[in-house]
């Protein structure tokens, strides 16, 4: 049986590609490429998880690591993830100004309207 995480992830992912590929409104285009990196974080941080026996995983934290029998967090796609979301952001602003100055400029947020960019 697949995990709802999982799931939900998928969905999300597969929610976000739709939106990218059938909208032409900028601002719609950079909210789908927002949900696509929700997406991809939820299934980061669900494959950190390891569940074994039906045991509540533990937190990463290492100090008497050898006393403790339960499953164990990984630390790394945390890591990854906290990475991805500081990148994500940084897009996001970088592409809302792009946006904002194209609308100053062209008057317009359709794709096909801004296809005169091409050189």
């Amino acid at each position: 049986m697949i995990p709802f995480q999982f799931i939900t992830a998928f969905l999300l992912i597969a929610m976000g590609i739709y939106a990218l590929l059938y909208k032409r409104n900028l601002i719609k285009l950079i909210l789908a490429l927002n949900i696509i990196d929700s997406g991809i974080h939820l299934l980061l941080i669900s494959f950190g998880y390891r569940i074994e026996a039906g045991q509540i995983p533990t937190a990463p934290i290492y100090t008497g690591y050898e006393t403790v029998k339960s499953a164990m967090v990984a630390p790394i796609p945390q890591a990854l993830t906290l990475t991805s979301i500081v990148i994500g952001v940084c897009v996001l602003a970088l592409s809302m100004a792009l946006t904002i100055n194209a609308y100053r400029h062209y008057g317009s947020l359709d794709v096909n309207k801004l296809r005169r960019l091409r050189g």
